[in-house]
């Protein structure tokens, strides 16, 4: 049986970027801001845990934009940009031409549109008319995973590749003005990107790939749906989270990651390189905790947090590519992918590096 393998990866932002330092200039001046939020904004942009973020914006004045209309013209300008780019590294690593491509998968949670991003992707990318194609939505930080579970579903059941994976989110999009802490937080640590990659089935005489994808899992935790989610509020997407969100998310991709482990016969310490999402430092010292991992294990996580802040969906093949680059892992050493996300959702990936 053929393996389903991962030929390239790809990740792109936006071009605009902004220090922490600045956004607190920004906000202190732009925003009507109670004491205690001003504080909190303070505390949180000076830290020194995120050094800055990249924003789908034309100028910093469009973070004070509220017409719902206008936001989703944002989303739709910069989602569609960076999206095609990351395409284009990760086909551009795959050495496969956009012709080639016979499948699509787009995910993302910060606009809707309809027909969603992957029609405008296809259109830009110059994809064939026969493609098979599906759009993610609704499934928050966690859907990278699913989006590459879908994809390899794909090539599965059609036997035909190279399929072509896209997690993108314009988090700026969905800046909103508030007092509450939780808009502090969401206003202070959010920023855009996309990611990309082309999966396909190994096949006899060809190099294996960046890597294989062996299995996946998940978990979907209704009771937990109120700490972690995107309501709708006059028109525009308003994030909502409380603090229980590291536990929550830590317990959830723990139950995960276990589940799959055992079904593979592996234990933790069977696993050489931990992909996990970065939703902030507070979840990913709750993950070293509740996983038992020490805190070198996740430095790549680490790393993509502090350059560039919690991208979402995208972030955890952020952190996949740095392994890639920085960690450069062995053939045959084995990864784990671990992300959660609004539902409340978790998710994992079980991977074996290849030798290409």
């Amino acid at each position: 049986m053929n393996s389903i393998i991962l030929r390239g990866l790809g990740t792109a932002t936006p071009p605009f970027y902004a220090t922490q330092e600045e956004a607190y200039e920004y906000f202190l001046t732009h925003f009507s801001l109670k004491p205690t939020e001003r504080d909190l904004y303070r505390r949180i942009l000076l830290d020194g845990k995120i050094k800055g973020r990249y924003l789908g914006i034309d100028a910093s004045a469009d973070v004070l934009e509220t017409d719902p209309d206008r936001l989703l013209a944002r989303f739709l300008k910069f989602g569609r940009s960076t999206a095609v780019a990351a395409a284009r590294r990760a086909l551009a690593e795959a050495g496969v031409e956009p012709a080639e491509i016979s499948g699509l998968v787009v995910n993302t949670c910060t606009g809707y549109l309809c027909p969603g991003l992957s029609s405008y992707i296809a259109e830009d990318l110059g994809l064939k008319t026969s493609i098979r194609f599906q759009d993610l939505m609704g499934m928050g930080c966690g859907a990278a995973i699913p989006n590459l579970e879908a994809a390899a579903g794909m090539l599965v059941r059609s036997g035909e590749g190279p399929v072509l994976s896209l997690a993108v989110e314009i988090c700026s999009a969905t800046i909103f003005p508030g007092h509450e802490p939780e808009l502090v937080v969401s206003n202070s640590i959010f920023g855009d990107g996309a990611a990309a990659a082309v999966l396909d089935l190994s096949r006899e005489g060809r190099q294996d790939g960046l890597l294989k994808m062996v299995g996946f899992a998940a978990g979907l935790f209704p009771l937990h749906r109120e700490d972690l989610r995107y309501r709708t509020e006059s028109g525009r997407l308003r994030n909502h989270l409380t603090r229980r969100v590291p536990v929550i998310g830590s317990r959830t991709v723990m139950e995960v990651a276990s589940g799959l482990l055992d079904r593979h016969g592996l234990s933790r310490n069977d696993i050489d390189w931990w992909a996990v999402h970065p939703g902030g430092t507070a979840v990913l010292a709750q993950v070293t905790q509740k996983m038992e991992l020490a805190r070198e294990a996740l430095r790549f996580s680490y790393s993509i947090f502090k350059n560039y802040g919690n991208m979402s969906s995208p972030s955890v093949l952020f952190v996949l590519r740095e392994i890639l680059d920085r960690g450069q892992p062995q053939p045959g050493q084995k990864g784990m992918l671990l992300a959660f996300g609004a539902g409340f959702s978790a998710f994992a990936a079980f991977i074996e590096f290849g030798s290409s």
